[in-house]
Parts: structure tokens; C-alpha cells; sequence
């Protein structure tokens, strides 16, 4: 069995006398375990993790920086590479913090298509998170139906955006465009008879696995006051036994009572909790996540209303659709102001912070405005800069196997360490 140690002590044993059969190993920043680019210089005895030191900035580009150069729609693009696992989230994330800015109310249609794409980029997540609990481990059969899945939405992605991959969907006001036809109809398909029998297979094929089960129970344990005390979101606090969830305690979108302004109830769903605090514990509460996204999106689809996706144009805060660009003079004239000119934005003078709750926990951005078209600054709270400030104490004590397991466990981004 592991060592165990407090969590709020230095991250590495020292002992009164040195010995000298320690080591050091850089694991990283290109290993397939890390799954990004950031590198650990582990302090080893035998094989027990006596230290641990993180060494983070390979992914370095400036995110924040490039805020005060880029008006509230371009930083869309931005958005994306913070978190490109489920960059969706925070294009979401972005512009209602933009919108709780300007004061602006989206569109009961909009707060819905945003709320699905929310729960999806949340499915597409979690399932590379699954996938790779069992592929660290040696359980590639795993990593398959996990990733085959998150493939599907994907696809649903780029029917909806044009984009896989970066996707910049979301505008000041609304969306960049309307769900096509048809596209509920596939993102139901897949919700009732794509993912309950791949969740089925990975449970059936690692959580009666006695190699699994050994590997992570126990490992990379947090309680429930340390994962207060460190400012952990998510399923990682969560696993702890701590029950924040953002949806739930500061509800937004179709998460909120009255969302479409006629007496809409909010979605039902249950936050699932687990007390272990180790590896085994998040695992089960990311794949209960899935489930319980999967029935958020039926019940938002069954309700989804008609209507516009974007505030009243004469509000002059979104972008012109492309037939009234390419068709008349005011609609070009209007695009022409919002794209080219300083006259595009205007903004109040002030500040604003939202939050949404995404995959890997509270995901904020704080923006200060000066009246410009572009922000004076902007600041993201990134869930896994916070989470994975734990992650030495976590490893001390335990075998350089088991390094792989928390680590995969936090769901680290490495683009949302450096930003």
C-alpha cells in the first residue's frame, strides 16, 4: 500500500540524511502518459515517488494577452485552444461572460442550442478522460470504445459548425448559425444507442478488472477538506465528496428555473458524488456525468423552441446574416462597422466575471472593459490550472506506475496551464 501524507505539506520528503540511492527522472514533456506537453522531474527512490516538481510553459501562447488585441468575437478563435478537448465549453463560456458585460439576454432558442452543445463538449471530455484511464493502465480495448464514440461528436460538430475541431461557434448575442435540419435527430440517436452500450462495455470490461480495480482504488487519494482548501472544481472534487456543481448552485442557461422567460422548469439532473477521493472514485463519476448529460440533452431537445437565435439587430450588437451582406447595402455596411471600424463594439466601462461549469470544473473569465471595441483585459480561471496544483503531494509515495493514473485522473489541459 501507498504511503500517505498530508496534502498541505512541501511536496517532497526530506529526510534528516541524504541517500544515495535516489534519482531523478524527467517524465515528460513528451510522453504518451502526459497526453500534452508539460513536464514532471520526479524524485525517486527504487520505485517510490519521494518528489515531484511540475514544470509547466511548453504550451505557452499568450491566451490572455491576445484579449486585449482581438474584439469580443474574433477572441472566439482563442477561446478554442484553451481546451480543445471540448472547445465548445469555452466558446460558451466566453461570450456569456462578454454578454453579462454588454447586458444583453440571449434568445430562449439560444440559451437551448447552447445548453446542448454545452452537454456534448462535457460527453466529449469525459470520454477521452475514460478512454484513457483504461489506456494508461494497458487497457487499450478501453481507450476504443471510448474514443470511437467521441469520434460521433465530432462528427455532429461539424455538421453544426463546419469545424472538428476548433469550432468558434458561439457570437456576442447568439450563435454563428442555426442547427440544421436533422441534427437533433442524430444527436438523439446517439445519446439512446451509441453510448449507453459503449458505457456498458468499458464498465463491464474495467470495473470487474482486478488489475484496474488494484490500480486505482486508494491511489491519488484527496479529501474532502483538502479538495476545499485547494480550490478543486469538477469531477475531481466531486470524487472527494464535495458537492459544487455550477449548474446546480448558480444555474445559467437552461440549468435555471424561467429560462426561456414563460415558466420553462429547468432541466432535471442529479450531481453525481463519490466519497473515495482516488483515481477509482472520479473515474466513476465522469462516467455517471456522461449519463446524466445524456438525459439533460433529451429533455432540452424535447423542449427546444422556435424563434431567432440572435438578439434584435437593431440592438447593432451581432453580426448581419451572410444574405443580408452579400444583398444590401446596409447589411454590408453594418457587417463592415462591426468588423473593420472602431465603431463596432461599444461596450460599457466596467468588469464582469461568469463562470460556467464544464467537464473539468468551474471555468471563468473576467473581462474589463474601457468603452473599446476590444477588452481592456481578460482573464480566464482555468479549472485545470487549479487541479492540477495538487498533483505532487498526490504522487508522493506511490510507485512511478502509478504516476500515469493520477495524473490521467485530473483530466490536465495543458493549454489551460500556460494560457
Amino acid at each position: 500500500m501507498p504511503v500517505s501524507y498530508d496534502l498541505m505539506k512541501p511536496t517532497t520528503i526530506r529526510p534528516d540524511e541524504e541517500h544515495e540511492d535516489r534519482w531523478t527522472l524527467n517524465f515528460g514533456p513528451q510522453h504518451p502518459a502526459t497526453h500534452t506537453t508539460f513536464r514532471l522531474v520526479l524524485e525517486l527512490e527504487g520505485e517510490r515517488v519521494v518528489g515531484c516538481t511540475p514544470d509547466i510553459g511548453f504550451l505557452h501562447s499568450g491566451f490572455e494577452k491576445l484579449g486585449e488585441h482581438h474584439d469580443y468575437n474574433q477572441y472566439v478563435v482563442v477561446t478554442d485552444r484553451m481546451n480543445y478537448i471540448s472547445p465548445i465549453a469555452n466558446n460558451i463560456a466566453w461570450h456569456m461572460a462578454v454578454e453579462k458585460l454588454f447586458g444583453i439576454e440571449v434568445t430562449p432558442r439560444c440559451k437551448a442550442i447552447r445548453t446542448i452543445c454545452a452537454e456534448l463538449g462535457r460527453i466529449q471530455d469525459h470520454l477521452l478522460c475514460i478512454a484513457c484511464t483504461g489506456l494508461d493502465l494497458g487497457g487499450l480495448t478501453a481507450f476504443l470504445y471510448g474514443f470511437n464514440e467521441r469520434e460521433i461528436i465530432n462528427d455532429l460538430m461539424e455538421r453544426l459548425t463546419g469545424a472538428r475541431f476548433t469550432v468558434s461557434y458561439t457570437r456576442v448575442g447568439g450563435l454563428a448559425q442555426d442547427l440544421p435540419a436533422g441534427w437533433t435527430d442524430q444527436v438523439l440517436d446517439f445519446v439512446r444507442n451509441r453510448i449507453p452500450p459503449a458505457l456498458a462495455d468499458i464498465e463491464s470490461l474495467l470495473l470487474r478488472n482486478r488489475i484496474f480495480i488494484e490500480r486505482t482504488k486508494g491511489i491519488g487519494v484527496i479529501s474532502h477538506d483538502d479538495a476545499i482548501n485547494w480550490g478543486l472544481t469538477g469531477p475531481v472534487a466531486r470524487g472527494s465528496g464535495v458537492r459544487r456543481d455550477l449548474r446546480k448552485d448558480e444555474p445559467y442557461l437552461c440549468y435555471a428555473d424561467n429560462w426561456d422567460g414563460q415558466g420553462a422548469p429547468a432541466v432535471d439532473f442529479k450531481v453525481p458524488i463519490a466519497t473515495g477521493g482516488d483515481v477509482y472514485s472520479r473515474f466513476l463519476v465522469r462516467l455517471e456525468e456522461v449519463r446524466q448529460s445524456c438525459s439533460i440533452l433529451e429533455q432540452v431537445i424535447a423542449m427546444l423552441p422556435d424563434g431567432p437565435i440572435n438578439v434584435a439587430a437593431d440592438e447593432k450588437l451581432t453580426l448581419p446574416g451572410k444574405q443580408e451582406v452579400y444583398f444590401s447595402i446596409e447589411g454590408l455596411i453594418h457587417h463592415f462597422e462591426k468588423i473593420m471600424t472602431n465603431r463596432g463594439f461599444q461596450p460599457p466601462v466596467g468588469e464582469a466575471y461568469c463562470a460556467n461549469e464544464t467537464a473539468n470544473g468551474e471555468l471563468g473569465f473576467y473581462i474589463v472593459s474601457d468603452g473599446g471595441r476590444c477588452p481592456w483585459r481578460a482573464r480566464c480561471r482555468p479549472p485545470s490550472f487549479f487541479n492540477y496544483q495538487v498533483f505532487p503531494q498526490l504522487v508522493i509515495g506511490h510507485q512511478i506506475s502509478d504516476v500515469p493514473a493520477v495524473l490521467n485522473s485530473l483530466n490536465i489541459i495543458a493549454a489551460e496551464l500556460d494560457r
